[in-house]
């Protein structure tokens, strides 16, 4: 069946419509999702630096730092534990286990739901922590804020991408990422005032305080709208309708209502999602799905921002220095996510991809160059305060490469390629994905250091060139594009293309189309002739 849509430089289909304040107000409430993951990712780095927390949980990682210390011996692994990382990183393993089961939730009762649910076993998890008393109630804690982690990770970037314009589906979608770098500039700049305070309790505070950014997203959740796609999937078309009109802002969605509509009807042929995201045409989006979030992690972001603490106090930095510097890093995370904010929609996905993979490689090669000069193999050191900052220096530019490429994109790319009939368990793939390897890379990071030592940052460097030219190949320009008219960005692809067969597109109106690669035409006339 040939399929009568023209493919050239030009816009995706433009729907009527505008940015509403309603969309606006409940883009940001569902982004806050973001604040609970990134909250996280701050916070356990920088109580695993707080001798109070090592002497009552960890004591002979505390005794291997205070002998390191005295002794002048290998800085590198002096925080090798593997009960440590197993603190850090069970989160990730309980997300990437919730998230499957997130998947059906998301489905069936709707994405607020989902988040809602994702809020208050945070919560449970942050009470659990907070009053620890020892170390199987600290990582039973763990495990509940993993499954939090997990339901808001799979339903925040769907619901932003569905509730969103075409044309400001990028700038709405990025604000989850935005608010994970909030959350973990919130827990850099907590971690910094709670470790001043005497008597060792500082680390409860800090912990505990995680409820605050669980209440934000589980009460927001109860108010936010669904989005029309989940209450057309769910057979609530009418409401739909209606809801449609007013996230728009128009009487005039009949069109995008229809497109809508005939997703929700072919969504409803698939009976087994998981099976049938399997299937030749949809491998473009299962190969994203997996391929994004594993090298997501691969950049080796979550060591900085995990560990920037201990990885400051290795240098040689004082407690207070070190977590001075992962509040720094923590602002450049920030300020560098608005950039990407700004210029997603306009410049493009693969701009950044390609710039922010660029940046992130001279980065990691300075910065293990440095490192590598002083401490060597033996990881024994003293340096100076002005040799440490040019090593910041470094790490903050590396930080903001990422928070305007992979940080972003990572989420906003896999959330916005999927049909609706395999969304949800798509997004479900994203997530555990990301949370597998964000797992193993928790729990690989120290033993690595401790024994790759400088050559860590190399290690990265070289995943940062194998992904910059995998995006340069094979990720098309997804800018623009209706997020239900996505199928032909792939079809167009030089490569994808071959596993779409023409019959699998169903979009019988005209539609101009921005090139795969981002670069102008692809061809004129209709896409049913191209293979």
């Amino acid at each position: 069946m040939a399929v009568g849509v023209v493919v050239n430089a030009g816009g995706g289909k433009d729907y009527p419509g505008k940015l509403t304040m309603f969309v606006l107000f409940a883009c940001i409430v569902a982004a806050t999702g973001g604040l609970i993951f990134g909250y996280d990712i701050g916070i356990s780095g920088g109580v695993t630096s707080m001798n109070p927390f090592l002497m009552k949980f960890f004591p002979s990682v505390y005794h291997k730092e205070q002998e390191a210390e005295r002794n002048q011996s290998n800085q590198y692994c002096k925080f090798d534990s593997q009960l440590l990382t197993m603190f850090t990183s069970s989160l990730y393993l309980a997300a990437l286990v919730a998230s499957f089961f997130a998947a059906t939730v998301t489905r069936v009762a709707g994405r607020k739901w989902s988040m809602f649910g994702g809020g208050v076993t945070f919560l449970v998890g942050a009470a659990l922590n907070g009053a620890a008393k020892d170390v199987v109630m600290l990582i039973l804690g763990r495990v509940l804020l993993g499954i939090g982690v997990g339901f808001a990770n799979q339903a925040v970037p769907v619901y932003l991408s569905e509730m969103a314009p075409a044309r400001f589906r990028g700038m709405l979608n990025i604000g989850f990422q935005l608010m994970i770098t909030i959350g973990i500039l919130c827990a850099n700049l907590i971690n910094y005032g709670t470790s001043k305070i005497k008597g060792g309790w500082g680390w409860r505070v800090s912990l505990a305080l995680a409820a605050v950014p669980a209440a934000i997203i589980a009460v927001g959740a109860l108010f936010l709208p669904d989005t029309p796609n989940s209450l057309i999937d769910r057979g609530y078309t009418d409401d739909a309708k209606r809801m449609l009109k007013r996230v728009r802002g128009t009487e005039d969605v009949e069109e995008e209502y229809n497109d809508l509509v005939a997703a929700s009807e072919e969504s409803k042929l698939v009976a087994h999602p998981w099976r049938n995201i399997l299937q030749p045409r949809y491998r473009p989006q299962l190969v994203m799905a997996i391929a994004i979030p594993m090298f997501q992690q691969l950049t080796g972001i979550n060591v900085i921002m995990f560990y920037a603490p201990v990885l400051f106090k290795t240098l040689g930095f004082a407690d207070d220095a070190s977590l001075m510097s992962a509040v720094i890093t923590g602002l450049v995370n920030v300020f560098a996510t608005f950039v990407s904010i700004v210029t997603v929609d306009r410049l493009g996905r693969r701009k950044l991809f390609l710039q922010g993979g660029t940046q992130m490689l001279a980065c990691q090669i300075v910065v293990g160059s440095l490192i590598g000069a002083k401490f060597g193999f033996t990881g024994v050191a003293e340096i100076p305060k002005a040799y440490a900052a040019i090593v910041v220096l470094f790490i903050c530019a590396y930080v903001a490469g990422f928070a305007w490429s992979w940080g972003p994109l990572g989420w906003l790319v896999p959330s916005e390629i999927f049909p609706l009939e395999i969304r949800s368990a798509g997004q479900s793939i994203n997530v555990s994905v990301n949370m597998f390897c964000t797992f193993i890379i928790a729990q690989a990071f120290l033993p690595m250091l401790c024994r790759f030592k400088f050559i860590l940052f190399f290690f990265f460097g070289a995943w940062v060139v194998v992904m910059t030219i995998f995006v340069a190949l094979f990720l098309p320009e997804t800018k623009n594009v209706p997020i239900e008219e996505m199928v032909l960005v792939w079809k167009a692809h030089w490569y994808w293309g071959r596993f779409i067969r023409d019959e699998d597109v169903h979009v019988g109106a005209d539609l101009e189309m921005p090139s795969a690669n981002g670069n102008g035409k692809v061809g004129a006339g209709k896409l049913g002739g191209m293979q």
